[in-house]
């Protein structure tokens, strides 16, 4: 379910720290009913997923394209810490700094930024724009726990403001639903899995 930026603006999250010059593009409540001590768990299956766009034949085709163009156009030819690209690593407080390692997920060009107890932060960089996706573990106030995840950008000039506004309604009318979708199964799956050892 999308959720209003309040929603993440209003929690002390490490980010606001880190990314205060990126624009909080959308903020969506998971589908990843949990414990307290169930986050670890969610940044695991991040970082091992198979990818949502595996799941969507519309959302497989949408990313193909995107892979494609940015082919053609040289547009995914830089990643963050490599070829003087900043990283936002680089701005982290000393206490997030060996919170965990700067690595890739196995889906998504995303490489980790930091984690702690219910916050964790990935990041793209390419020639369009430099991205964070952030997720925090919420309290429903319940006694239950849940994910949100917010997408920050930082469009690069023109190019990348135009890109962004281009691929807007493709990614809520393909890739958000699928991503969702897959994170919920994916949840659900893990679950399972832990229940039964």
């Amino acid at each position: 379910m999308r959720l209003p930026r309040t929603a993440h603006t209003v929690r002390p999250w490490r980010i606001h720290e880190i990314a205060d010059d990126f624009h909080i593009e959308d903020v969506w409540a998971l589908p990843t009913p949990g414990g307290p001590d169930d986050f670890a768990h969610l940044v695991r299956q991040m970082h091992d997923g198979d990818g949502a766009h595996t799941h969507s034949p519309l959302s497989r085709a949408l990313f193909a394209v995107r892979w494609k163009l940015g082919e053609i156009f040289g547009w995914d030819d830089i990643r963050a810490g490599r070829a003087g690209v900043p990283t936002l690593r680089d701005r982290l407080p000393e206490d997030l700094r060996d919170s965990c390692p700067a690595t890739d997920l196995k889906a998504v060009p995303f490489t980790s930024i930091y984690q702690t107890h219910d916050e964790w932060a990935a990041e793209i960089v390419n020639r369009t724009v430099h991205a964070v996706m952030h997720l925090g573990w919420v309290s429903d106030r319940k006694g239950g726990y849940h994910a949100r995840m917010a997408v920050l950008v930082k469009p690069n000039g023109v190019r990348g403001a135009l890109y962004m506004a281009a691929i807007k309604p493709f990614r809520y009318l393909g890739v958000y639903p699928a991503l969702l979708r897959s994170i919920g199964r994916q949840w659900d799956a893990d679950v399972a899995r832990r229940a039964a050892t």
